[in-house]
């Protein structure tokens, strides 16, 4: 079936009108309203010189307009590219001039940060700006220099003044970006193209259906949607986590493939009452969650909620889908035991997978185990291949689906796209062994990368800024273990002496340059750190100071 997600969703859309595609907080959109508007920004970013091939941006909140631009670039044949809503100004320029951005469409409340990319990213054709429904909280960053508001129209304005462009259809090899921080703390950008991605939602999109294989043509692909709505079995899908990551968009893509419904919460932050309100009132049957960090709230909601004597209504909730941290086996009981769940628990990565599962239907099936699909493997030394129960460890590789590279950058992707015995593998650096059974043993990503609730922070990048502090003499940045962040960012800092600095002056100074996530959450403060003549200094030592200092609020 060699077309592009946007045309399954015009066919989708023509076949199944009136049915509910997007459900936002006080609004719906059925297929028909989701594809005129799309069709209506794909006529504006047209006349403002966006052609097939050039990049859309998306600094959005969650909600119907970040699917309604990913529709209308796919309409183009142009590429839509996610932007990180916590970046500060400078972060976001960033990833636009690498994203070579013709067009960049970003939630109002986010505008003091796009105004430092309209006077430094030399691509823009257009921006547009999307009305917050509310106030919006401040998350990471501080506002740029300058004007307050960029020269953007609205998008209801935009929409308005322009009739839907015509449908014509786009071939699979058209593509899509998922940026990623990745190990070297600059913004890459991993290149999807639409065949492959489809490939790679075949089993958590179309296996719950009964179907086992990608359809093989658009209309085959069309009647499994209409059957699937028809008989109330597509998906009503809801993206806790932001749909600026792989795991939230890629799935809610997926339920709008098989003419489901993308049910949005409101906006301003996780509110876990609102979800699981939410939830009952939409008969959310699917949840998308990114581990601890945004699953740990939900559970304390549903237990609270019970302790006052008002439990949640999950009559609806059938599976809930977890990707990108660990998902604590703690947490996974408290939902069996509340609802008939099924926890889907992926190792996955932007660049590839997913690797492994570890699926639970009841707390009978906890301890959760992950086990690989057909299509992975653990590559030990010498590129050969770790046998199970051997206690080696090696690095997952996947063989199936997945991206072409990194945009612009042929040695990182040839170091992360490796071919071994005449097959091709994504290979992103996750640490794991196998047990005697087949089980995979997961060890954590094999650089110094840490990985903070889904979020990707590297700590040289912090360490440059920490060092631009007048009174910091010495640093490193390290991840310690974290029972809700799955890893926390934490910063050993040496002061000079006779230096007036303590933790909180150390995290607002690094909150000037950085995104939020970025910020150290644990500072110990000592004279000096000891390294050898060579400039080496141990990690493990690091960690051990920072666990051993308390609270983690600092010292």
């Amino acid at each position: 079936m060699d077309v592009s997600i946007g045309t399954i969703w015009e066919a989708v859309a023509r076949a199944l009108p009136g049915a509910v595609a997007i459900a936002d907080p006080g609004r719906e959109l059925t297929y028909r309203e989701f594809d005129e508007r799309a069709s209506r920004l794909a006529a504006a970013l047209e006349e403002a010189g966006v052609r097939a091939g050039d990049t859309v941006a998306c600094y959005l909140y969650n909600g119907a307009a970040y699917l309604e631009t990913v529709f209308a670039a796919f309409k183009l044949g142009a590429v839509p590219a996610n932007a990180n809503y916590r970046y500060t100004g400078e972060e976001l320029s960033e990833l636009l001039t690498d994203a070579d951005a013709a067009a960049l469409v970003f939630s109002s409340s986010l505008a003091d940060r796009v105004t430092h990319a309209a006077g430094h990213v030399q691509t823009l054709k257009l921006l547009v700006s999307v009305a917050d429904p509310a106030p919006q909280l401040h998350v990471g960053g501080t506002p740029s220099e300058g004007p307050t508001r960029p020269d953007a129209p609205e998008l209801e304005d935009l929409l308005a003044a322009h009739a839907p462009r015509a449908p014509r259809p786009r071939p699979g090899t058209d593509r899509l970006f998922m940026y990623t921080g990745g190990t070297t703390g600059k913004p890459k950008g991993v290149v999807w193209q639409q065949s492959d991605l489809l490939h790679s939602l075949t089993v958590p999109v179309y296996h719950p259906l009964g179907v086992t294989e990608l359809p093989a043509t658009l209309d085959e692909a069309v009647a499994i949607a209409v059957a699937a709505n028809h008989q109330k079995r597509a998906p009503t899908t809801m993206p806790v986590v932001p749909l600026m990551h792989a795991t939230g968009l890629f799935n809610t893509m997926g339920a709008l493939l098989v003419g489901g419904r993308a049910v949005t919460a409101k906006q301003g932050g996780l509110i876990p009452e609102h979800v699981w309100h939410t939830v009952a009132g939409q008969g959310v049957d699917t949840v998308i969650v990114a581990g601890n960090a945004v699953c740990r709230p939900l559970v304390d909601e549903l237990v609270h909620a019970e302790q006052v004597g008002t439990p949640h209504d999950l009559r609806s909730l059938r599976r809930i889908i977890s990707s990108g941290t660990a998902l604590d086996d703690r947490l996974k009981r408290e939902l069996h035991e509340r609802a008939e769940v099924t926890v889907i628990d992926a190792i996955a990565s932007s660049e590839g997978g997913p690797f492994a599962f570890a699926v639970t239907s009841s707390v009978r099936d906890l301890p959760a185990r992950f086990h690989p699909v057909p299509q992975t493997r653990v590559i030990g030394d010498g590129d050969r291949f770790v046998e199970p129960g051997s206690g080696e460890t090696g690095i997952l590789a996947y063989s199936g689906p997945m991206p072409l590279g990194y945009h612009k950058d042929a040695e990182r992707s040839a170091g992360t796209f490796r071919t071994i015995g005449g097959v091709r593998y994504a290979i992103p650096g996750d640490l794991a062994g196998i047990e005697s059974d087949g089980a995979i043993r997961f060890l954590g990503r094999g650089s110094s990368v840490i990985n903070t609730g889904g979020e990707k922070v590297h700590p040289q990048e912090v360490e440059n800024v920490l060092l631009t502090h007048s009174g910091v003499t010495d640093c490193v940045v390290v991840g310690v273990p974290d029972g809700t962040w799955g890893e926390r960012v934490a910063a050993v800092v040496a002061v000079s002496p006779g230096a007036v600095v303590s933790a909180e002056d150390i995290r607002d100074w690094v909150r000037r340059c950085l995104a939020g996530y970025k910020v150290p959450r644990s500072v110990v403060l000592t004279d000096a750190l000891p390294r050898t003549p060579t400039g080496k200094l141990e990690i493990a030592w690091a960690r051990k100071v920072v666990q051993n200092s308390g609270s983690g609020r600092g010292a």
